[in-house]
């Protein structure tokens, strides 16, 4: 009895620590914004995970030659081995946010270990760039009691589009099909530029990005206009 008890115990401890302010904070839409409230035919693409020393620099290259501008929820450990992709997202007028300092699962983290996930990235955020990040997504979008308080000088971004790029399997076709279907004013979109995290396949922005320029040319031709993640702060007060 005394060992189920324990079990129920931590179990209880998880759920309350965890999953169940995720499950609030992203059912109730605490401080986080999942869509642009605009009526334009605009749209937000963000990516995660990265930066990749092959995906990333092509995934730039495809978002000049269309003038699009991103977000890049950066991983800070892999940014330290790639502080140029940094620059350039930035010297390019790209966005450049927190993910954390390792692809680590906030429902697993103690506080203090939270706190400097978000601190230590932020601050090779304005290392490599020199600019202050303003924009936060923890990974897989999980929470834990303290995300909030410790993320409170930065907005939080989630996502209204997620497609399961990660996966490779479905191909360049499929996703280029789910990205156009999601197509709706002040969407937000999740794509991925790196798949090295358990669970996906490294070969997966490769199959992103083939999909992401029929996606871009198609929305050109629809008149949808793909905009910074600056602009959400702007969007309430437009019409």
């Amino acid at each position: 009895m005394i060992i189920l008890y324990c079990i129920c115990t931590v179990v209880l401890l998880f759920l309350l620590y965890g999953m169940i302010p995720t499950i609030c904070i992203r059912l109730f839409s605490v401080r986080i914004i999942k869509n642009g409230t605009t009526e334009r035919k605009e749209f937000f693409l963000t990516f995660d995970d990265g930066p990749h020393p092959v995906y990333t620099p092509q995934l730039l290259d495809l978002l000049k030659s269309y003038n699009v501008p991103a977000a890049f929820f950066i991983v800070g450990e892999r940014a330290e081995r790639e502080p140029e992709l940094l620059k350039r997202m930035s010297n390019e007028g790209h966005t450049v946010g927190i993910h954390h300092q390792t692809h680590s699962n906030s429902w697993l983290l103690t506080p203090g270990k939270l706190k400097k996930e978000i601190s230590r990235c932020a601050t090779v955020i304005q290392q490599a760039t020199g600019k202050k990040a303003y924009f936060y997504r923890p990974p897989w979008g999980r929470f834990n009691l303290f995300s909030l308080p410790f993320a409170r000088e930065y907005q939080v971004i989630m996502w209204s589009s997620i497609t399961g790029d990660w996966k490779a399997g479905q191909g360049k076709d499929k996703l280029a099909a789910k990205l156009k279907k999601s197509l709706h004013s002040g969407c937000i979109y999740l794509l991925h530029d790196n798949g090295e995290n358990p669970g996906a396949d490294d070969e997966a922005p490769s199959v992103m990005l083939e999909a992401l320029r029929g996606f871009l040319e198609y929305a050109q031709r629809q008149g949808y206009i793909g905009m910074p993640l600056e602009e959400l702060k702007n969007t309430n007060k437009r019409g």
